[in-house]
């Protein structure tokens, strides 16, 4: 439990955290001359408590403006359908299209249609369970560390699976999207991630809701120029939309659809 952890290894782990830096199991088990495994139960407890984010070997600071896949799961559904809708008109049929981990990925993934007779491909969790049981879908889960904060695996297996892929349409998750910063993403290995999708893919589209647009986060992946196509919420700022195409970025509209998903 949180609380069972002394204060003294607390105070100095949430003081490391706060400072922005990355804290290591290995090192503070010597530190305070505990077992690795003491340490990993106190930061599971920090984690649980949302104050840490727990990575192979130790713990990241929590970014601001981040949330896990499964906490955006549910919200604006549908704003992010008929985000879909549109994404889905340029999907080639019997292509591979690799679906990036996001809740408005998500939402494409379900509104799907039979007859495209895809292969996709994914390292998210939630993707794949929502696709496992489709028969006109080949289904290619890629491997590895689960990240519970991205929503599927991003580490050094993911990144292998990948590069052995020639991706038709890649369908990018994007935390940020702006002129100046571009696609972005608030976690390092996340971005370093779909740099390799992009790189493996023949195109690549983003679905963007407007919360996103004009964002940055930390860690860019691509300028919004390199992207075949921004899909963008019918109501989206003119002003931020007039930004992007300025500099480079090809943007589709989609159309309007009422709480009841009904346009």
């Amino acid at each position: 439990m949180p609380n069972d952890i002394p204060s003294s290894r607390r105070d100095t782990i949430l003081a490391r955290l706060s400072l922005g830096e990355s804290v290591h199991a290995g090192a503070l088990a010597k530190e305070f001359s505990v077992s690795e495994d003491a340490i990993r139960r106190d930061l599971r407890g920090l984690a649980a408590e949302g104050l840490c984010r727990r990575v192979y070997g130790g713990a990241l600071p929590v970014v601001e403006g981040a949330r896990p896949m499964a906490e955006r799961v549910g919200e604006d559904v549908h704003r992010k359908r008929a985000l879909a809708d549109a994404a889905v008109r340029v999907i080639e049929p019997s292509s591979l299209v690799f679906i990036d981990n996001g809740s408005s990925n998500l939402a494409l993934v379900e509104t799907l249609p039979s007859y495209l007779n895809l292969t996709i491909a994914t390292s998210s969790v939630t993707i794949a369970a929502a696709l496992q049981h489709r028969d006109d879908i080949d289904l290619l889960v890629v491997g590895g560390m689960i990240d519970r904060m991205v929503g599927g695996a991003v580490d050094g297996t993911a990144l292998e699976a990948i590069a052995r892929l020639n991706i038709d349409l890649c369908v990018l998750g994007a935390c940020a999207v702006s002129a100046e910063g571009g696609v972005s993403a608030y976690d390092p290995a996340d971005a370093s991630f779909k740099r390799a999708l992009t790189a493996h893919s023949r195109s690549t589209i983003v679905l963007a809701t407007n919360d996103k647009l004009g964002q940055h986060a930390p860690h860019r992946v691509l300028g919004v120029d390199a992207l075949t196509q921004i899909v963008v919420e019918h109501d989206a700022d003119a002003d931020l939309v007039r930004d992007l195409t300025k500099v480079g970025a090809t943007i589709a509209r989609a159309d309007p659809q009422d709480p009841r998903g009904q346009r």
